[in-house]
């Protein structure tokens, strides 16, 4: 029996399969507002079977977007947009989620295709960035932040909560908080940004607050019956992966106390000068440490996207759920796919007849 096409339930959400889409940005929005480009996308994926569908990175401020063609959900106006995406989400039998994010020092780009650099300071589409302390990234994003106040730093909490209220006002039952790859929050957590002297910088403590701070202003508006999940960035591969991982796992046990429900295991990505060891499921081992040591689920991306390295992963314990990204970009019924490499007969879904009849009978 395979494992990948078992249920999983968390709270009061449950998933036909331990299949994902995890948020990928489509930097297609127009001043955050998205579109039908959004909603084509996300159906497709729904239709083919995934369990879950996470909605983008969306940004809890303008400032907050990664690059001018970024969702937000920063008012009602562009929350309300998202309601016949979460409609259609639901309707194909998948989860709606959504990741609310803030891109703090990365942010003010251009999209990935347009360059991926800093957008210059003289171009109007940009704006100037924030950031823990007055560090630029460096490499293709330059650009030095303003270091946060204290009021800042209050602000963009009270823009976390008031985005979590609105995803959960059109429809949203899975949240994810976006504390990886580099923005805002883990840029805080990583000693590569943040050079505070304040109660935010300096000792794994101070570094950990503005995260555990979110989440739990997060958690008293998001409802306790529903999932309120993170993606972190546990490692750097900057050569002190022991150290980070120890520090991050410690960090898990405490976003486990301050509510969390499931983490995405995921990289840092704060300093342009990390070794990555690219390789189909690398993160499964270490996402595996995450699980036994910290006592929560998990789930991971990376190079899951074949159908047997997906079904190992949930059958061999490594995660509880697979995120498959760069594949359903490329096969929206990736589900589909990998019901019938592992030989799954009857699969709890099933394709819509447009699809199903000819799909199912050749």
């Amino acid at each position: 029996m395979s494992a990948l096409f078992q249920p999983f339930s968390l709270k009061d959400v449950t998933l036909r399969n331990r299949i994902a889409v995890p948020p990928m940005c489509q930097y297609s929005a127009t001043d955050g507002l998205i579109n039908d480009w959004h909603m084509a996308n996300y159906t497709g994926m729904a239709r083919g079977g995934a369990g879950l569908v996470i909605v983008e990175a969306t940004a809890v401020s303008p400032e907050g977007r990664i690059t001018p063609g970024c969702a937000g959900i920063w008012n009602d106006q562009l929350a309300e947009a998202f309601i016949p995406v979460v409609r259609s989400i639901k309707a194909h039998g998948a989860v709606a989620g959504i990741q609310i994010a803030h891109a703090g020092r990365k942010a003010s780009a251009n999209r990935p295709w347009e360059g991926d650099d800093h957008i210059g300071n003289d171009d109007a589409r940009g704006w100037q960035t924030i950031g823990p302390s007055a560090i630029p990234f460096g490499a293709h994003l330059p650009k030095v932040p303003d270091a946060m106040t204290l009021d800042d730093i209050a602000r963009v909490k009270a823009d976390f909560v008031a985005a979590a209220k609105r995803a959960l006002d059109v429809g949203f039952e899975w949240l994810e908080l976006h504390f990886a790859h580099g923005y805002l929050a883990q840029s805080f957590f990583s000693e590569h940004a943040n050079q505070r002297t304040d109660a935010y910088g300096g000792s794994f403590e101070n570094r950990s607050r503005f995260l555990l701070e979110t989440l739990a202003a997060v958690r008293e508006v998001w409802p306790q019956n529903l999932p309120l999940t993170i993606r972190f960035g546990v490692i750097e591969f900057d050569g002190r992966d022991e150290q980070t991982l120890n520090e991050s796992i410690e960090l898990t046990r405490q976003f486990k106390a301050a509510g969390m429900d499931m983490m995405s295991v995921s990289m840092g990505f704060d300093t342009p000068t990390a070794n990555i060891p690219w390789a189909p499921g690398f993160m499964g081992p270490i996402a595996q440490r995450v699980r036994d040591e910290a006592g929560v689920p998990v789930s991971s991306a990376w190079g899951f996207g074949e159908p047997h390295i997906a079904e190992k992963a949930v059958s061999d314990g490594q995660l509880d759920l697979v995120m498959v990204g760069k594949a359903h970009l490329a096969n929206p019924h990736w589900t589909y796919l990998a019901a019938r490499e592992l030989k799954i007969d009857k699969p709890s879904w099933t394709l819509p007849a447009p699809y199903a009849h000819w799909l199912e009978r050749y």
